[in-house]
């Protein structure tokens, strides 16, 4: 009888825990977009898409405000819209950051064609079946003679996409548009375009939509925020 052969036990092999390897390419930019002032159509809620409509006194005091927001904020750029109502908007942040604001197209509001310029029931009066398919389906039924939402995304992300490349690890004020904000929103988080107007119903004059950009995709970081100062503006008191 022999004896019987043993496999001597070895201890089993552990894998040390690593952290997720980064995704390759710049550094997340953050965006702090910004919907310009109050304007002479804010309170019949009229469609301003190209149309350069004027600030009112309360959309002055918005810009004001941004500026006084943006203070110490580490911004890097400020990028606007070509329309007066954006470019008025930013230029007072612009100003206090000592920058250049810059002009970009690809930032101006979705042309609304026969819609531009009429509320709601105006357009239900005067094209009411395309009336009823825009509320259904703003993107599929767009306003008649308008830009296709999708098309104003897709250039709008261009120019963040392009930001980004420039100013990785940075963070841009955008100064723009409503609609397109709100469309360009449901482009980098993957929603549904046509569920734009009942996902995000409210994007105020003023506030602060901030958005992180990278490799990986977009990050939503806060909505329709108002631009609280740091500290307060205005004189320092007097010395001793």
């Amino acid at each position: 009888m022999t004896e019987p052969t043993t496999t001597p036990m070895t201890e089993p092999t552990t894998t040390s825990m690593t952290e997720p390897t980064p995704p390759p390419g710049p550094r997340p930019t953050e965006f702090v977009l910004v919907r310009h002032g109050e304007t002479v159509w804010h309170a019949e809620n009229r469609y301003a898409g190209r149309a350069d409509v004027a600030l009112t006194e309360r959309g002055l005091r918005q810009a004001e405000e941004l500026a006084d927001w943006a203070r110490g904020r580490g911004i890097d750029a400020v990028v606007h819209s070509p329309l007066s109502r954006a470019r008025l908007t930013a230029a007072p942040a612009a100003r206090v950051l000592a920058t250049t604001p810059r002009e970009d197209p690809r930032l101006y509001e979705i042309d609304f064609g026969q819609g531009e310029g009429l509320n709601l029931p105006e357009m239900a009066e005067r094209f009411p079946e395309r009336h009823a398919a825009f509320l259904r389906d703003p993107v599929t039924h767009h306003l008649p003679g308008g830009e296709d939402p999708r098309a104003a995304a897709a250039r709008a992300r261009a120019c963040l996409e392009e930001l980004h490349r420039e100013f990785p690890g940075g963070r841009v004020l955008v100064v723009a548009h409503n609609a397109l904000f709100r469309v360009l929103l449901c482009e980098l988080l993957g929603i549904e375009m046509s569920a734009y107007r009942r996902v995000f119903p409210v994007l105020d004059n003023g506030t602060l939509t901030e958005v992180r950009l990278g490799s990986y995709g977009a990050a939503l970081l806060r909505f329709n925020a108002e631009p609280v100062p740091a500290q307060p503006s205005g004189p320092r008191p007097a010395g001793p």
